[in-house]
């Protein structure tokens, strides 16, 4: 996608081009509650909600590496140069932090029949969630956190974006995403996979 940056006075003129001229390749216009959930199905963190900054984490379990969230790319270990943190930068990639970042597939059968427990048929939120759910493994120990979870209609699938123990993130494996259906905790299957959930040719075209 693009960003556009103008003078103030331009942007009615330059919204109004925008439409006309991607009316035949069915431009259509969308909200913050559309992007929330595009940015989940791109895989991509929102601060303080996937991640909390170094300025706000008040203890050790707030704190996210890079490599934790999957951003190591970003980091030039490589360099000659120092910088602040950049030792225990090395350490972690030598030693792997026991958290790491997965994407999540809900299953749409758990769905289903945790809702017909509750004599409703299955509902989903029309926006993405930024509130933070635990995440169990068979045994019902805490494995992890989801921090953005949504309905994906363009996947038609339940997603979300976690925070899990490292012995858990294995491609393929089953973890329990926790819920509430009419004031009653559930647990729904959900399982790793890879991010980002939708990455189209057309993105590197």
């Amino acid at each position: 996608g693009y960003e556009l940056w103008f003078e103030r006075k331009w942007a009615t003129y330059v919204w109004d081009i925008l439409i006309e001229v991607g009316e035949r390749h069915g431009i259509t216009p969308t909200g913050l509650v559309a992007l929330d959930i595009a940015r989940i199905e791109a895989g991509l963190l929102l601060i303080e909600v996937d991640f909390i900054s170094a300025r706000k984490a008040r203890t050790e379990a707030q704190k996210s590496s890079p490599f934790e969230l999957g951003l190591g790319w970003t980091v030039a270990l490589s360099t000659k140069g120092d910088f602040i943190g950049k030792g225990a930068l090395l350490r972690e990639r030598e030693a792997p932090s026991p958290w790491c970042l997965v994407g999540l597939e809900v299953s749409w059968e758990g769905i289903e029949r945790a809702f017909e427990a509750a004599g409703l048929p299955p509902q989903v939120a029309g926006r993405a969630s930024r509130i933070s759910v635990p995440i169990h493994n068979r045994l019902g120990n805490p494995v992890g956190r989801a921090t953005s979870s949504t309905f994906s209609p363009l996947l038609k699938k339940f997603i979300a974006l976690a925070t899990v123990h490292r012995d858990h993130a294995t491609l393929g494996e089953t973890l329990f995403y926790e819920t509430v259906i009419e004031h009653r905790r559930c647990s729904l299957p959900a399982t790793v996979v890879e991010t980002p959930f939708f990455d189209p040719p057309r993105k590197r075209a």
